[in-house]
Order: C-alpha cells, then sequence, then structure tokens
C-alpha cells in the first residue's frame, strides 16, 4: 500500500506540483556542473607562477592563490572559469585564465522498482530508457511498464518528471518515443495493480486458514 501511495504522490507532483514551465519534460543535453570530489587545474596565461590544482571541497568551495576562496559547485567549467577570472581580476589586470578538468565523478543514472538489479549504473555513450532497464536486470513481471516515471533534476529545487509508456517504446511502432538517458536521470518502475492485489489475497487466504484450524 506503501508503494501505491508514493507512486500516486509521484504522479501527482508530476502533473500538478512542478511550475508549468518545468513539466514540459527536457531532452536536451545539459551541460556538465561542477560537483564535490571533481578536480581541475588553473592555469593563468602571464602569470604562470599562480597556476594551482583544486578539488571541489563537499560545500562547493576551492581556495586558490589570488583568486582566493570561489564557490564553484554547480556550476559548468566556462562558468567556473569566468567566476575565478573576475575574482583573479581584482588583483591583477585582466587576467587570461584556463581551467581544466582533470578528474570528475562519473556520470551515472539509478533504475528502482520492479527491475532484476535496482542500482545505480555508470552512463556509458549514448544509452536510452530501455537500454536502462536492460542493464539492470530487466523489468519483472510485477511491473507496471506502461507507467515509468523518469525524474531528472532541474536544479536545487525541481525535478522534472514525465510519465513514459515503456511498454509501447519495446515495441516496433512506439520505438521512436524511447528516451535518451542523461547523467543522474532516476528511472521508476513502478509494480501493478495485480501483483499488489495477489499479496491481500494470498494473505486472507493464509487468515482463512488459520481461522479453519481454529476451530
Amino acid at each position: 500500500m506503501r508503494q501505491l501511495l508514493s507512486f500516486g504522490a509521484l504522479l501527482l507532483a508530476a502533473y500538478f506540483v512542478f511550475p508549468a514551465s518545468l513539466t514540459a519534460f527536457q531532452g536536451r543535453e545539459q551541460a556538465y556542473r561542477l560537483q564535490a570530489g571533481d578536480a581541475f587545474e588553473v592555469q593563468y596565461r602571464y602569470t604562470p607562477e599562480f597556476n594551482a590544482k583544486a578539488v571541489v571541497q563537499p560545500d562547493g568551495q576551492i581556495t586558490l592563490p589570488i583568486a582566493g576562496s570561489v564557490r564553484v559547485g554547480g556550476l559548468t567549467v566556462e562558468e567556473a572559469r569566468a567566476w575565478i577570472t573576475a575574482k583573479a581580476g581584482e588583483r591583477l589586470r585582466e587576467p587570461e585564465v584556463v581551467l581544466l578538468l582533470t578528474d570528475f565523478v562519473k556520470p551515472s543514472f539509478t533504475v528502482a522498482g520492479e527491475v532484476g538489479r535496482p542500482g545505480r549504473y555508470d552512463l556509458r555513450g549514448n544509452m536510452s530508457a530501455i537500454d536502462a532497464v536492460a542493464i539492470s536486470g530487466g523489468i519483472k513481471d510485477s511491473s507496471k511498464h506502461s507507467q515509468v516515471l523518469l525524474v531528472r533534476r532541474h536544479n536545487d529545487d525541481f525535478a522534472d518528471v514525465r510519465v513514459f509508456n515503456l511498454k509501447h517504446a519495446m515495441t516496433g511502432e512506439g520505438v521512436q518515443e524511447d528516451i535518451k538517458i542523461q547523467n543522474g536521470d532516476l528511472l521508476i518502475v513502478p509494480q501493478n495493480f495485480v501483483s499488489k492485489l495477489e499479496r491481500y489475497i494470498r494473505w486472507g487466504q493464509l487468515y482463512a486458514g488459520f481461522s479453519l484450524f481454529r476451530r
């Protein structure tokens, strides 16, 4: 019952909670955004003595010579470069800065619910929703794969949610409706009504058996 209520709540959120401007699912590629653990080099063209390496801390901050403390978590590489340049420009005259990303958290996606092996998986190359479900062990007989939820983070406050008919996409007729998976995507394959109902039927039979035994 909890699973049924949770899925219903997500469906309501998809249609009523999120702003209208966000309910249109974003299909375009999103630029990579820096996160905790990412490492990069900052190079100054005219003052290489200030070149430095940095790792993004859990709070999104880095500390650099000249630029000082800079919050780069959540920024794209270009946005971080521009911000570091602006900070360094407070002490240097028109600095030219190059930011080279040297190590980063591997892109990944998560599949939850009625699949063979729920969990987080590395995102490699072009991958569709059908590919993602296949990698996670395929759908179970207990799944309702005509109403799969695809949750994609929009920003720190909102996520885009789409109800996706995976069952139709897996047919030759609906293959064009398959969705490209992006970094951070969450696929939720819910349980179908029949399998939920079956649990109650079995418990009812078991209870009836106990009643007969007590007589």
